[in-house]
């Protein structure tokens, strides 16, 4: 993998000083990694054992290059919110013209040289500038492949290079039949399975979908604080209900949904009205959100360690659970059926 790295750099360095800025697709070089762990191997190997090599490059016939402090990067769940657009702001960031020798005036901001990224880079990340990709070893699932591939390639021809483990089975298995494989690799796609009504998914999603449909199916409850007078007798809630019931029953097929989803859609009706009775005559009213005011109290709850209620609701797709700390003690521990201080 190092050798890799240091023949795709070396290479690009070689193209950007032949044709220039033509050459910048290929002079930012992306790695792709399963695992934070091997990623940060390779960043050690980026910060030491590649610049190294890439500095005394003309010595093999290669082109020397200089990898800047700035110009490695990661894009991992390591990294903080706040410092992503950061990095995609520099991932924009175009290599130009080489300056002639000698040339005086401030240096343009870096360029990214390598960003290694795990799954992150999958979705989302539309760096049409990207035309170089090295995977460590094959994803887990072809999707993940196809995903994490496309992110390169995107406004000029790009370059893949999947560097397998020979001592993973795995990797052994689509390297025996690596032109097979990419001949047809759409064929190859894991299917989804599909339970938007099961247990979970109704815990989790239903409150926000009657929300949003009480919401925004009329002008009337639009506005944050017409969560307060919303009828649960009236005509919208009862067509609401029903446009959600028969959902329900077309996916399923039995009925048996439809009535466990109407029973649940009552009880949040039921808890939804009784909120705004309690928030009557007490100089606050119910909202879907909570407002600056303090009067505007707020029906739906963001997620978080607390208890998950009836109106807890998730703010993006990609939440699921909070995290959990963990706590390994060594030595022995209680089981809670059995000897206590069985050994560990």
């Amino acid at each position: 993998l190092i050798r890799t790295y240091f023949a795709f750099l070396a290479a690009g360095q070689r193209l950007y000083e032949k044709y220039g800025e033509h050459a910048d697709p290929w002079m930012s070089l992306v790695g792709y990694f399963g695992s934070i762990r091997e990623l940060a191997g390779m960043r050690r190997a980026c910060e030491d054992d590649i610049r190294n090599r890439l500095r005394r490059a003309d010595d093999h016939g290669l082109a020397r290059r200089i990898l800047g402090p700035q110009s490695i990067e990661e894009l991992t769940s390591r990294l903080s919110s706040g410092d992503i657009p950061r990095l995609l702001d520099q991932m924009e960031r175009r290599f130009p013209n080489p300056p002639p020798p000698g040339a005086a005036g401030p240096k343009p901001p870096s360029p990214l040289d390598v960003l290694l990224a795990t799954n992150m880079i999958s979705v989302g990340v539309d760096i049409k500038r990207l035309g170089l990709m090295v995977a460590a070893g094959q994803p887990k699932t072809t999707a993940e492949y196809i995903q994490a591939t496309s992110r390169v390639g995107r406004s000029t021809p790009g370059v893949v290079c999947t560097v397998y483990n020979w001592a993973r089975p795995r990797d052994l298995s689509h390297y025996t039949r690596f032109e097979n494989y990419h001949d047809s690799f759409y064929r190859h796609v894991e299917p989804l399975s599909v339970t938007p009504f099961a247990k979970r998914s109704l815990d989790r999603g239903l409150s926000a979908l009657l929300t949003s449909l009480v919401r925004l199916s009329d002008t009337s409850t639009s506005d944050n604080g017409a969560a307060h007078d919303v009828d649960p007798d009236g005509e919208l809630l009862r067509r609401v209900k029903a446009s959600i019931v028969a959902r329900a029953d077309g996916v399923d097929g039995s009925g048996a949904i439809g009535h466990e989803v109407l029973a649940m859609l009552e009880a949040r009706i039921d808890a939804w009205r009784s909120r705004a009775d309690y928030y009557e005559g007490k100089g606050t009213h119910l909202g879907y959100r909570t407002a600056k005011d303090s009067t505007t109290l707020g029906l739906l709850e963001n997620p978080g360690t607390g208890p998950w209620t009836l109106f807890t609701t998730l703010n993006s797709l990609r939440d699921v659970e909070p995290s959990a700390s963990l706590i390994l003690r060594d030595g022995a521990f209680w089981l809670g059926d059995g000897p206590e201080g069985v050994d560990a």
